[in-house]
Parts: structure tokens; C-alpha cells; sequence
């Protein structure tokens, strides 16, 4: 089969396809035939070799794809040939024509969503569940603020806090971002190119403040972030890339918490939550990927670049 195969970190050029062998499935695996990968930022920052855990050399990336069983190891028991799903961790990589997954990594996909869409899961929605309801412990009623929302992660959790009956603000950076947050359900959208887009936002929710904030790029952000932060507001820390100057005492004042969080953290109990609810959301509607981009996989170093670099509204995916 064709995969992407990194042999030293680097820049994108080193995202390379090559012929390699189709693995087979082990007693508790899954082959899955790949209809098409979901790029994350995370993939970059492991190519890249900045990431605090690598992978060993060589590798293919990435662990979100969406297709159908193509083979299962005698002791799976909850898929068969032919079944479509998606992935939410891979044993070999997703960059490629197939992947193997253990079974506890695999989930069905509703008939309702696309393999492009499905892609488009698991790391955004398992991402903003967790940032959203694990973290913020935001509920029906409270107003989230969602800073950088027009991405695959701030687009699932506008989806996330519409279905649960909380008030969602997002930001984007140009008119095409805010009217794509608000396509999904967002009660407000915001630039945050525009210096006072968080006096704005204060403003709109009548001096109070929002009571948590998704944030998506907490070294340009965080400090500024209490400016519209309600008393013992929340907030979550999703992405950041660079360090910051950070004023503690404003954390004192109101009564303020400050999470950091990595999806990969959770609990066996947390991640069946999240699937549970993936599986509910996207089989009722609820939540709906968008995908923004697509490429072949022998573009691969074109999509990681585009992730990192544009401003592409939604799921950038690759198609094999």
C-alpha cells in the first residue's frame, strides 16, 4: 500500500509516500481501509519534532481516518468486514491507503456522515467535549466564549455548546470565519483581528462576561482573555504556540481558573463519555464536521502547511 513515511523531522518535505506493507490485524485489531485522514495541527508539531512525546523514526502519521473494516483479529468482537467507521488512534498511522487500530480505538460511523466528514472527528469533537464539559464543566445556561473559533475544534464545540443549551460567542479572523461560526450555531461571532473585539464582547453580554473560554491560542490570548471573563469564570487552554508575559493577580480578582488540557489525558470513563455522545451527536445531527480542504495524500506537506498557515474555515482532510 501507499503511506506517508517520515525518516527524520523536519520541515513538511519530509512527508514522503512510499510503498510499504499492508499490516495485518492481530487478535484485538482492526484493518481498516481509508477513505480519507484528518490533518490535526498536533501532526505538525510531531513532524516537526517539537513535541514533548516523539514517535520513533521512522513513522506514518496521524491517528483520525474514517472508512470501512477491511479485516479483524479473531477476538474482535464488536466490528465485522464492511463495516464503516473511524478511527480515534491508529498502530500504524492514518496517512495511508489502510491502518490498523486496536479495536478499543475504532467506532462506528452513522450511515448519516461522510468518510470526509468522519475524518473530521475525533480529535476535534473529542477535543472540544473535553475542553468544553470535562474541563469548564460548562452547562445549559452559561455563555462560552469559543477564541479562534472557525477551525475543526472550535466548530465542534459551538455544535458541542448548541446541543447542551449553552449561549456560544465565537471569534474568526475575516467575514468568511464569522459567517461559518454562525452558520453553526454560534449566537454571536466576533474578529479577533480587531483590538477591541473583547470590549465588544463584553458589551455584548451586558457587562457580566462569558463564563468560559475555549482558547485556542493562549499565547496571544490568555492575559487579554479577562477582559471578558465573568467573575469565577473558566478557562481552558486547547492551543498555544509561544510563550507569554502573564500578569498572575489577574486570576485573583476574579476568582478565576485556568485549565491546560491534552485530549490524550482522559480517563478510560472520560473517553467512553465522549464517544457515547459522538456517536449520539452525530446520529441525531447534532453535530455536523465541516470539511474546509481536501488533498491527495501525496499532498500531504501542502495540507499540514495549509493547517498551520491559512485561515481555511473547517476540517482540512487528506483523501487517499
Amino acid at each position: 500500500m501507499k503511506a506517508i513515511v517520515i525518516r527524520e523531522f523536519g520541515s513538511p518535505e519530509v512527508l514522503k509516500v512510499e510503498e510499504v506493507d499492508l499490516p495485518s490485524a492481530g487478535s484485538s485489531q482492526v484493518l481498516v481501509k481509508v477513505g480519507a485522514v484528518g490533518v490535526n495541527p498536533v501532526d505538525t508539531y510531531l513532524r516537526s519534532g517539537v513535541y514533548p512525546k516523539l514517535p520513533p523514526l521512522p513513522y506514518t502519521p496521524g491517528k483520525d481516518s474514517a472508512g470501512v473494516v477491511e479485516a479483524i483479529g479473531n477476538d474482535v468482537r464488536g466490528f465485522k468486514p464492511g463495516d464503516r467507521v473511524y478511527t480515534a488512534g491508529s498502530l500504524t498511522g492514518t496517512y495511508a491507503e489502510y491502518t490498523l487500530a486496536d479495536e478499543r480505538d475504532v467506532a462506528a460511523l452513522p450511515d448519516n456522515v461522510s468518510f470526509e466528514q468522519g475524518a473530521g472527528i475525533w480529535t476535534p469533537y473529542a477535543t472540544a467535549f473535553r475542553a468544553m464539559f470535562q474541563k469548564a464543566r460548562a452547562k445549559a445556561g452559561e455563555t462560552v466564549l469559543i477564541h479562534g473559533a472557525s477551525g475543526g475544534v472550535g466548530l465542534a464545540a459551538i455544535q458541542w455548546a448548541k446541543d447542551a443549551g449553552i449561549t456560544a460567542i465565537g471569534t474568526a479572523s475575516s467575514a468568511e470565519g464569522k459567517q461559518l461560526i454562525l452558520d453553526n450555531g454560534a449566537d454571536a461571532a466576533f474578529d479577533h483581528s480587531e483590538e477591541g473585539h473583547l470590549d465588544a464582547i463584553l458589551e455584548h453580554t451586558g457587562g457580566k462576561g462569558v463564563d468560559a473560554i475555549i482558547e485556542m491560542l493562549a499565547n496571544v490570548n490568555l492575559e487579554r482573555d479577562f477582559k471578558a471573563l465573568a467573575m469565577f469564570g473558566r478557562i481552558v487552554i486547547v492551543g498555544s504556540r509561544g510563550s507569554l508575559e502573564f500578569s498572575p493577580r489577574l486570576t485573583m480578582g476574579k476568582d478565576a481558573s485556568i485549565f491546560g488540557m491534552s485530549l490524550f489525558n482522559y480517563s478510560e470513563a472520560d473517553r467512553l463519555e465522549i464517544r457515547d455522545a459522538v456517536f449520539r451527536g452525530l446520529s441525531d445531527g447534532a453535530l455536523k464536521p465541516v470539511v474546509a480542504r481536501r488533498f491527495a495524500l501525496a499532498d500531504a506537506a501542502a495540507a499540514q502547511e495549509e493547517i498551520m498557515t491559512s485561515k481555511a474555515a473547517g476540517k482540512i482532510v487528506l483523501v487517499p
